[in-house]
């Protein structure tokens, strides 16, 4: 609405500002930031920097995530120290699979509710299952507006004396069990994860270790997006230990016999 030239406000003070008693409609302000110039509403297709496989498994008395360190900027193997195993509290460990900013901008969220219930001081805590089901009503919620989370997380930790391991990806499918493997994982390590258990369904601390640490091995061999520094978080009921920037010994000999890829 433009200004009335009978106002008694001078024009040229404001040329085409609103009249008295009126609202100045300014430019461009009924384009959202998530609409294009046309007005139409868009949503990520596809993320832009990635992680890539999470590790969980199950032992005599504990938990253990392990995943490497590296954000994929596409295919170029970019950032080199991206956490992506991060610690909840004393009984909760959260890892992730997939696009680094929508981790990041739930991991900000998780951080305020745990600032929230330490603020309540009621001695309650949140603790994995109550977490892993959190994450599915958020993720469900997010895909029934077409605009998903582009994630997988692994929800590890401790709860009534009893290890716990939930996972759920981008659309709120969700599941627990003693050992899972999310992204090119899937795949690859899972299967040594099943071949392990079935040969030692009670294992150690230092024979789950063991078992992830191979797993990471073969990952790092076979998938593109892996890089050969790791995390490994560990969850017992003396409480949460995360090893950072962790290099596994590597042997490429073989790679003189591959031919045919020059």
């Amino acid at each position: 609405m433009y200004a009335n030239p009978n106002s008694i406000i001078n024009p040229s003070l404001w040329p085409n500002g609103p009249a008295p008693g009126c609202f100045f409609n300014f430019p461009g302000a009924n384009v959202t930031s998530t609409s294009s110039s046309s007005g139409i509403i868009t949503r990520t297709q596809s993320p832009v920097t990635t992680g890539t496989s999470i590790l969980g498994l199950v032992f005599d008395g504990g938990v253990m995530l392990a995943g490497d360190m590296l954000g994929s900027y596409g295919s170029m193997a970019k950032f080199r120290s991206i956490e992506r195993t991060i610690k909840v509290n004393n009984s909760t460990v959260l890892g992730a699979t997939g696009d680094i900013a929508d981790f990041q901008h739930l991991k900000a969220i998780i951080e305020q509710k745990v600032i929230d219930e330490d603020c309540a001081d009621d001695g309650f805590t949140l603790k994995p299952k109550a977490l892993h089901t959190w994450l599915t009503r958020v993720l469900y919620n997010r895909r029934s507006k077409f605009d998903p989370l582009w994630n997988t997380f692994l929800v590890a930790g401790i709860e009534d004396g009893e290890p716990y391991l939930g996972c759920v990806d981008k659309i709120g499918t969700a599941f627990s069990d003693s050992k899972i493997a999310t992204g090119y994982g899937a795949h690859i390590a899972l299967p040594l994860m099943r071949e392990g258990l079935e040969k030692k369904p009670q294992m150690t601390q230092e024979e789950a270790r063991a078992l992830l640490i191979n797993c990471l091995r073969v990952l790092f061999y076979r998938d593109c997006r892996a890089l050969n520094k790791h995390q490994i978080a560990t969850i017992t009921k003396e409480g949460v230990t995360i090893e950072n920037n962790i290099e596994l010994d590597t042997n490429w000999e073989v790679a003189n016999f591959v031919i045919g890829y020059e």
